[in-house]
């Protein structure tokens, strides 16, 4: 997509600032809105000074400005989450909040402009809790998440269809499955990294590690988040659902294994600290998630790294980073 006048919730954030730099390389007109609590300057520095791109500090928890900013745009990428599905158990009203109070905000703030928006929503795995189906398609069902992190995203998913089809915007939804890779501050990868680094002799581990997910390096995500977004534009419907993800799993252990060779100690031993109900790292962790992918392949689309590539690749970029 190019030469749109586009809006990025969170955009300073770790997928945001990703998507952000890929869409000004394509020669779009870019805003970023983000409040900075987990977004960071240092992700944007490199392109701060891009003519085409515009800074706006703004909480969508207390927006005061976003119903002026938001008339201007024909696309919004609603980015901005506190994406940590861990502190769910201990503070859930963060994901009320940062989560589902944010994107009602931006949406009534959409809907008081009276113009036609597209708006691009990045949802998650975990609001298929525990499936039955694995891979699992976006019409599985019933969608029952485990933690409140995939509870506020569905929600979220769910307020934005509805405005889609009461008011004048359209939507895409995309379940992101575990993305990874530079810029990235949250995560097993993170996690395991400054373990690492303080401990070369022992790794704990949360879990029993046979939890197997779905990782997806960042560049994969963006560059479908692009395709799919092209797709919208050509096509008529109001709204749209795909997973957006790697063809394999790759189990917690198998992550350590990497990441202690990648930071040169493979003589490491792993303390399994056994988790909770059944071996998960902690409440609402999905104990198995692979998301099917053929709805997106059958667009013209794949995926260029495995599980196991994204993961050895972005700890080779996240300990330069940490």
């Amino acid at each position: 997509m190019d030469s749109y006048n586009i809006l990025v919730t969170g955009g300073a954030g770790f997928i945001g600032s990703h998507l952000v730099e890929r869409l000004l390389k394509e020669k779009n007109r870019v805003t970023i809105l983000d409040n900075f609590s987990s977004g960071k300057i240092e992700n944007i520095k490199s392109f701060l000074d891009n003519s085409y791109l515009t800074l706006i500090k703004e909480d969508l928890k207390k927006p005061a400005k976003l119903k002026h900013i938001i008339k201007d745009f024909e696309f919004v990428f609603h980015i901005a989450a506190n994406p940590e599905v861990r502190v769910g158990e201990t503070d859930p009203k963060v994901h009320f909040e940062e989560n589902i109070l944010t994107t009602f905000n931006l949406l009534e703030a959409i809907r008081k402009t009276s113009t036609s928006k597209t708006v691009v929503f990045t949802s998650t795995s975990t609001v298929y809790g525990e499936a039955s189906q694995i891979p699992t398609p976006e019409n599985y069902a019933p969608l029952i998440p485990i933690s409140t992190y995939g509870a506020s995203k569905l929600a979220c998913e769910a307020l934005l269809l509805s405005y889609a089809h009461t008011f004048n915007l359209r939507a895409l939804v995309l379940r992101l499955a575990n993305v990874i890779g530079p810029r990235s501050n949250h995560g097993v990868i993170v996690d395991f990294i400054k373990k690492i680094s303080s401990n070369k002799k022992q790794l704990e581990i949360l879990g029993d590690g046979t939890q197997e997910k779905s990782y997806i390096y960042i560049n994969d995500c963006v560059d479908a988040i692009i395709h799919l977004t092209d797709i919208l534009i050509k096509r008529t419907e109001k709204v749209d659902i795909y997973n957006i993800g790697s063809n394999d799993k790759i189990t917690v252990k198998e992550i350590a294994e990497i990441c202690a060779q990648e930071m040169d100690t493979p003589k490491i031993t792993y303390n399994f600290n056994g988790g909770v109900d059944g071996g998960r790292g902690w409440k609402g962790d999905v104990k198995t998630m692979q998301l099917s992918i053929d709805k997106l392949i059958q667009t013209g689309w794949k995926p260029m790294y495995t599980s196991r590539q994204a993961v050895k690749l972005a700890t080779k970029t996240i300990k330069k980073d940490l």
